[in-house]
């Protein structure tokens, strides 16, 4: 019997592991199974949809290539994402998980925490806290490959976020369970200021917006979301401890981004021809600052509601 074993599993181990693979995964509700990254689609899909955002698109396009190709990665992919409202942040984060898992954001492996929904001010912070730690303890225990999304970090209380920091680093196991594999997006407004300064100085430069680079507000950008108060990360060891793998700027929109949102949302609702509409829409945005009226002052947020106006 101990000879015919290794046998058995050396024809298993080829071609017909895919078969007996392929069969597992119709009858099993597995991560492994439903996770089929496409980095090449998730690409496409901010060129597309995600306007005025070079910076955001290089910074996650190469920060979640990296992560994928290593097959035991040393740590967990740790992304902030920072910029004033109506910028993309949100949609980014959800285009990412959407292109990680076959189900989408339908995903039971991908989880999005909103402040005002499940750690509401004036909850017990501790409770919260503990809280949270058994959800991803939980949740990456059930699937490495687990996603975490929270937005509005800005909302939260300080410290809440502070319990993730053994998730985060470079632990092989913490709680017996490996926690290299999963991912982690903070969607927040905070470092807005410098973001919007560095894209203002370019302008009156005379310079590029596409000369731009990410590594340049970097260190502005963490020390903005470590300084300030009113963040989730306000003095977190996890900005301390260099646990974040890339804080990801999205720049403030200029009156053709809001125009090109204004036209892919006439596209959505099959007037495509409505060209009128786009540019109205664009043109009753508020801007700033003043002189200039460079940026929209909320980005493509109220764009559908004009459009209804509109049309």
């Amino acid at each position: 019997m101990t000879t015919v074993l290794p046998l058995l599993l050396l024809c298993v181990c080829a071609p017909a592991r895919c078969v007996f693979q392929k069969l597992y995964c119709t009858i099993a509700d597995s991560c492994d199974c439903d996770f089929r990254p496409n980095v090449r689609e998730f690409e496409w899909d901010l060129y597309k949809n995600v306007f005025g955002q070079h910076l955001a698109q290089e910074v996650l396009s190469e920060e979640l290539s990296r992560f994928l190709a290593q097959e035991a990665p040393e740590k967990p992919l740790v992304l902030s994402l920072h910029g004033s409202s109506g910028t993309g942040k949100t949609m980014a984060g959800d285009m990412l998980a959407r292109h990680l898992y076959a189900s989408a954001t339908g995903s039971p492996f991908v989880h999005q925490f909103i402040p005002t929904l499940h750690f509401p001010a004036g909850g017990h912070v501790q409770a919260q806290r503990e809280q949270l730690k058994s959800w991803v303890q939980g949740n990456v225990t059930a699937c490495a490959r687990s996603v975490f999304i929270f937005d509005e970090v800005d909302k939260m209380a300080p410290g809440l976020l502070d319990v993730l920091e053994p998730f985060l680093g470079p632990s092989h196991a913490v709680f017996r369970t490996n926690y290299r594999k999963a991912i982690y997006i903070f969607i927040s407004t905070a470092g807005e200021e410098e973001i919007n300064k560095a894209a203002l100085e370019q302008r009156e430069a005379g310079r590029d917006r596409e000369e731009m680079t990410a590594a340049e507000l970097q260190d502005a950008i963490a020390r903005a979301v470590y300084d300030n108060p009113t963040s989730g990360l306000y003095n977190s060891p996890i900005i301390r401890q260099k646990l974040v793998s890339a804080f990801v700027p999205f720049l403030p929109l200029c009156r053709h981004h809001v125009e090109r949102c204004a036209q892919t949302q006439l596209c959505q609702r099959g007037a495509c021809e409505r060209r009128d509409v786009a540019r109205a829409a664009a043109a009753h945005m508020a801007y700033q600052p003043s002189p200039g009226h460079y940026f929209s002052t909320s980005g493509c947020k109220n764009v559908p509601a004009k459009i209804n106006l509109l049309l």
